[in-house]
């Protein structure tokens, strides 16, 4: 038996209880703080549950988040930095580099008759630039000053060869304008068959009612002088694509439809198609960018309508399938070749 044996079984028969028995409550208190069992490296545990709670002082009133940053910069200001090792003096050690001189072989050596020479020895800079842009040498310049050079006839760029490549400022755009459109004006116009009035343009309008709208359509169908109806981005639905397709039906003199940015669906969509196929005037139909894809059905619907309706030469609609892509665009060489021979006509 080992000596670290010998002086275990000493406390063999000691009576545990008896002892805990005898210690006072703050001793029983020191050892239960001892006995939790506690892992300061165990990452899945709360920081407050990893050791334990050594703090018996009560708070001293609530939480002030400023006060104690305000606290911990005054503490920091305070500390004092460490010395480095080696302090900095400014001091520059070694020497310069200079680069050698570059002698031109004699074989290198290009003579230039006096004039040339007087005429380079006092160009400017910019000079410099456009001769070098001109003689092929790009390496010298930046891109935007050998385009600068080449695409225009005069110098104007300044900056020369060496100069800092400059970023081109920016060119605020203005907001388009509302439309100035007066919707009263413009139902009137068309109700009365006005010969003036050969294009009816409401983009951008989002405030106009929807029975106005109808309205409008209604009076479109006797029209026989409007050329172009456009209603883009007036947050029309299939309401007035309804009311479109109607109109399309007895139309007999429009040329151009646009109902891009909308929010038409693909039942509303189908129902223009449909009416586009009785409508022999209509060169031009958009209905591209609507809220939700029309889906397969009504691409294959679009591919039919021009294959059958050689008057549309335009149609804006990016397709998503490559099947109804190829016959649109297969329908849509076909009707501008054949208008391309009825115009030789």
């Amino acid at each position: 038996m080992s000596s670290y044996q010998k002086e275990l079984e000493k406390y063999r028969d000691i009576d545990e209880d008896e002892i805990l028995r005898t210690l006072s409550p703050e001793e029983l208190e020191q050892l239960d703080c001892e006995l939790q069992e506690m892992d300061p490296e165990n990452m899945l545990l709360p920081a407050g549950l990893r050791q334990r709670d050594q703090t018996k002082k009560s708070p001293t009133g609530p939480l002030d988040r400023d006060a104690l940053l305000q606290y911990l910069e005054q503490q920091a200001l305070e500390v004092k930095e460490r010395d480095d090792l080696v302090p900095f003096t400014g001091e520059k050690k070694g020497k310069p580099y200079i680069q050698p001189k570059r002698e031109i072989p004699v074989q290198e050596q290009i003579t230039l008759e006096p004039e040339l020479e007087e005429a380079l020895a006092n160009a400017t800079d910019a000079e410099m630039c456009d001769i070098a842009a001109i003689l092929g040498m790009y390496t010298l310049m930046s891109n935007k000053q050998y385009y600068d050079a080449i695409c225009s006839g005069e110098i104007c760029n300044t900056e020369g060869i060496s100069s800092v490549v400059q970023p081109d400022k920016y060119k605020p755009v203005p907001d388009e304008p509302p439309n100035p459109t007066n919707i009263e004006e413009i139902l009137k116009s068309v109700r009365n068959n006005d010969k003036e009035l050969e294009e009816v343009n409401l983009n951008n309008i989002q405030d106009i009612p929807i029975p106005k709208l109808t309205e409008l359509c209604e009076a479109m169908k006797t029209n026989t002088y409007v050329r172009s109806f456009s209603l883009v981005a007036t947050r029309s639905g299939d309401p007035i694509a309804n009311a479109v397709a109607d109109m399309l039906r007895e139309n007999r003199s429009l040329q151009s439809l646009n109902i891009e940015s909308n929010f038409i669906s693909s039942t509303g969509l189908m129902a223009v198609l449909k009416a586009v196929r009785e409508n022999a005037t209509l060169t031009e139909l958009r209905v591209d960018n609507q809220r939700q894809w029309p889906g397969d059905a009504v691409e294959m619907e679009m591919a039919t309508v021009l294959e059958q309706c050689p008057s549309i030469v335009r149609f804006g609609y990016h397709f998503t399938q490559q099947g109804p892509r190829a016959r649109a665009a297969q329908a849509m060489t076909r009707n501008n070749e054949l208008r391309r021979q009825q115009k030789k006509r």
